[in-house]
């Protein structure tokens, strides 16, 4: 009997020895397959994508000077302080009343109406106990209890005002009434006469200010008005906008003095850029505003002034002016343009030149492979707009594959189109 110990390569039969061979070989091919798929999977995560919906877009954020088309309207008295008729962002038409100043004594002769006030409401009172009320003082009486009633509910400062004008000026008519009930010469109706005097006292005192223009109200008044208008535009430049040393954001503090109309169709923004966008922008182009309260509005470039390193843009608004007439200088972004659409990656298009003959000779074209049930096509399709890693793509009507590429009427009952949801490849193999 032989002994049991370690086996000699000689001892296996030759066809043993060929097996083990093959099975190396075979093992090694196979981790060397497993690390290239490694190192293709870690340069490219996935050979396929699914295509979905989105939007690429070119934004820059820049600061900007506002630019408006206003009047600053200020009285004879402004030293006297002001009182707001019209409140702040408010619309008002030629000639309304939007601010008055106080008149002299006004305070004195405010505190003496209002004392006569509760003398004719006791001596009311007192004479109601004697006598009966007439119907119009009844009218008056329902119509003060409603007002009131409504008055506790309301939160508008501009409508409480008014309804407390009302019903003051109801009280004053009760009291009128009553004192022409009253006999001649009666104590309610020397008070009535007394608190007219003081009242037409304090109302030939007071100087109203009206609107020279329609517009909206402000009274956020910065001294720049005349001089940052529209009107302005060919001397503007960087340098001169900087002069003014104004803080970005910062809210136009509120005059007691004066008040101004603003244009409400229209106002600019000023900014200066150094970007490729802004190189390549022209007078009459469309782009959209973003706002700090990220409200985005659209806006029209209406004059550019070129700069040395830079241009001088101006954007025309008609959105938003509410949220601008409170500030001088913002920060804003600008979208140079935005598109959506079916959204592919930039690396699962294979671009061509169109072949001679067509009516894009010479131009570069793009395709798309489609994968559908290990069946792949590839597709023609139109780019709308590309940035770095992203595009937007659409396919080709039927009037442009017969037009731009001289395609016949079969060729273009074959073609074939890409869709929603459709999965493509990255960096296909051409």
């Amino acid at each position: 009997m032989k002994k049991i110990g370690k086996i000699n390569n000689k001892d296996m039969p030759k066809k043993n020895m060929k097996k083990v061979t093959i099975a190396y070989i075979i093992g090694l091919v196979i981790l060397v397959y497993f690390v290239y798929s490694i190192i293709q999977l870690i340069k490219q995560p996935t050979d396929v994508f699914v295509i979905e919906n989105g939007s690429l877009s070119q934004d820059e954020s820049a600061v900007g000077y506002v630019i408006r088309d206003e009047i600053v309207v200020q009285g004879n008295n402004y030293k006297n302080g002001m009182i707001q008729i019209k409140s702040e962002g408010d619309r008002v038409a030629k000639g309304d009343s939007i601010f008055r100043y106080y008149s002299n004594n006004e305070e004195t002769l405010i505190k003496k109406i209002q004392d006569l006030d509760v003398k004719i409401q006791e001596a009311m009172d007192n004479e109601s106990k004697t006598s009966l009320p007439s119907s119009d003082m009844k009218v008056l009486e329902n119509q003060i209890q409603q007002q009131l009633i409504e008055l506790a509910q309301l939160k508008d400062v501009q409508k409480i005002e008014e309804y407390k004008k009302d019903i003051n000026s109801k009280i004053t008519k009760k009291a009128k009434i009553a004192g022409e009930l009253s006999p001649s010469g009666s104590y309610i109706r020397k008070l009535i006469e007394e608190r007219s005097s003081y009242e037409n006292s304090l109302n030939s005192g007071a100087e109203y200010v009206n609107a020279p223009e329609s517009g909206i109200v402000s009274y956020r008044v910065d001294g720049l008005e005349d001089v940052l208008t529209p009107e302005s535009f060919s001397a503007l430049n960087k340098k001169f906008l900087e002069s003014f040393n104004l803080k970005t954001g910062e809210i136009i503090a509120t005059s007691d003095e004066s008040g101004k109309i603003i244009n409400n169709f229209e106002a600019y923004i000023a900014t200066s850029l150094e970007s490729q966008q802004a190189k390549d922008a022209e007078v009459g182009d469309k782009v959209t505003l973003r706002l700090s309260n990220s409200e985005e509005i659209d806006a029209e470039i209406e004059y550019i002034i070129e700069e040395e390193n830079s241009k001088l843009i101006i954007f025309k608004v008609e959105e938003g002016l509410d949220l601008l007439a409170s500030y001088r200088k913002i920060t804003f972004d600008i979208i140079w343009w935005s598109y959506s659409g079916l959204k592919v990656p930039n690396d699962a298009l294979i671009k061509e030149t169109a072949e001679q003959g067509s009516k894009l000779e010479g131009q570069d074209i793009y395709y798309i492979v489609r994968n559908r049930m290990g069946y792949t096509d590839k597709i023609l399709v139109k780019v709308l707009k590309q940035n770095e890693t992203y595009s937007i793509i659409t396919n080709y009507t039927q009037e442009e594959l017969k037009e731009d590429f001289g395609y016949t009427d079969d060729e273009i009952s074959a073609a074939k189109s890409i869709v929603l949801h459709d999965e493509i490849l990255i960096n296909p193999k051409t």
